[in-house]
């Protein structure tokens, strides 16, 4: 899954989706889908990730307490 970086504006190939899935997580593995060569895999903040459509992630992938009101 691509995602996009808010900073940079660079696709970030998500490697690992079950980080970004899980809200008691707050880093997603990935890495940056730019250039030639394959990119090393890093962590990242789930706040710096958008979708490429520039959606934001959904609150159900970022707050563990969702459902509380």
């Amino acid at each position: 899954m691509f995602m996009k970086h808010k900073s940079s504006g660079d696709l970030v190939e998500i490697v690992e989706l079950s980080g970004l899935f899980d809200p008691f997580q707050k880093k997603a593995k990935g890495r940056f889908h730019s250039g030639e060569e394959l990119q090393d895999a890093e962590l990242f903040n789930k706040d710096e990730l958008i979708f490429p459509s520039g959606e934001c992630l959904p609150r159900c992938w970022v707050d563990p307490h969702y459902r509380d009101s």
